[in-house]
């Protein structure tokens, strides 16, 4: 029985968030979004559907709580607490009562959509919908790739090899001639940190010095084997380190849109909430 337990800890800890206990949270929401559209087609509004309804009123409130407390997530991130809440499990109630609240809004409007700031608050709740469906795919799969892009390593220990390897090149460099050695000086000059934002997320990084040490110590010094074998080495550190910071980007590309969007859509529903107490 002991064992029983050991391992099916060990398959909850491999578990990934999607399936976070097989799938609880996505059971969860399809209930929720099963009895939403059941009284939806139950309730009887008129003239028309819409959110000034009593059931309206219900879906927009629920919806709007639903929007503030899986903005809390950001903040919960910070908290690493095991359990029924763990951050896992936080996540995954994030994702599919975020997918939750595409029914609940939209039942919540009535499908009466205009040029107001009713209509904004929806259509800024779907781009960060949307964005978030993005961070799913990049939580699910960037992990693996820089696991497997950097092998055993950490990022700081991929940092200090490359600190090693600078090290052994500038003694390595010493006894060459002046033409080599400022090859070389280059070369350690290339910092594999410079590039911005747009190179490290398009990958367009510059041909860099080390790269043209290297073909030049093999067309003309061969024979300095310790510098063409560190040459090597360092080139091949600066393009898993480059692939590494383009895996990174990606992901803070998409903060970038998802963070603002999200505060956006807070002040927009502030808005709506604000216009519809005003003129009820």
């Amino acid at each position: 029985m002991a064992a029983g337990g050991a391992i099916r800890s060990r398959i909850g800890e491999n578990e990934g968030f999607l399936r976070h206990k097989r799938l609880r949270w996505a059971k969860i929401a399809t209930i929720v979004v099963v009895v939403a559209i059941l009284i939806y087609a139950i309730d009887d509004p008129r003239p028309v559907p819409n959110g000034g309804s009593p059931y309206g009123y219900i879906l927009g409130t629920i919806g709007a709580l639903l929007i503030l407390w899986l903005t809390a997530l950001g903040i919960r991130k910070r908290a690493m607490t095991p359990g029924a809440w763990s951050l896992k499990a936080w996540t995954s109630a994030h994702v599919y009562l975020g997918l939750a609240l595409v029914v609940i809004a939209t039942l919540h409007t009535g499908f009466q959509f205009g040029w107001n700031v009713h209509t904004l608050a929806y259509v800024l709740m779907m781009l960060v919908i949307a964005s978030g469906f993005v961070g799913i795919i990049l939580y699910a799969t960037l992990p693996r790739l820089l696991s497997d892009n950097r092998g055993e390593r950490t990022e700081t220990q991929m940092v200090v090899e490359l600190r090693t390897l600078d090290a052994q090149l500038h003694d390595a460099a010493q006894s060459l001639d002046g033409h080599h050695a400022a090859l070389v000086r280059d070369a350690l000059n290339d910092d594999p940190f410079a590039a911005g934002f747009w190179r490290r997320l398009t990958g367009r990084f510059p041909r860099g010095a080390t790269r043209s040490a290297l073909d030049a110590f093999r067309r003309e010094r061969p024979d300095a084997e310790q510098v063409v074998g560190l040459l090597e080495r360092r080139s091949s550190m600066l393009t898993t380190m480059r692939r590494h910071m383009r895996l990174k980007a990606a992901l803070e590309g998409w903060l970038y849109v998802h963070v603002p969007t999200t505060f956006a859509l807070i002040a927009a529903l502030t808005a709506h909430i604000v216009a519809v107490f005003f003129y009820w």
